[in-house]
């Protein structure tokens, strides 16, 4: 499966991967550095999305259970997550 775009932060705004990137035919939303040339094609909006997802992320890591992947199954690991989710959504 291939990504519609990757998103990141300024410490992955390098030439090489926004080349590696845009030869796959993946997009970029990855703002400039301040000695890059902006990039007039950045979407602004799409990059306010990665941070609700990086939040969403870190209230997660609140439990030690998660944060350090205890679990040995792929399935409780799985069920901890949507019991995490539930609680945080409560």
């Amino acid at each position: 499966m291939r990504p519609d775009a990757v998103a990141g932060d300024k410490g992955y705004s390098s030439p090489a991967t926004r080349r590696f990137l845009k030869g796959r035919r993946i997009g970029v939303v990855i703002p400039t550095q301040a000695d890059e040339e902006p990039d007039p094609a950045f979407d602004r909006a799409a990059y306010r999305e990665r941070n609700v997802g990086e939040r969403l992320i870190a209230r997660l890591k609140q439990w030690r259970r998660i944060a350090t992947r205890d679990e040995k199954r792929a399935a409780n690991d799985q069920a901890m997550l949507t019991i995490a989710a539930i609680l945080r959504w409560l």
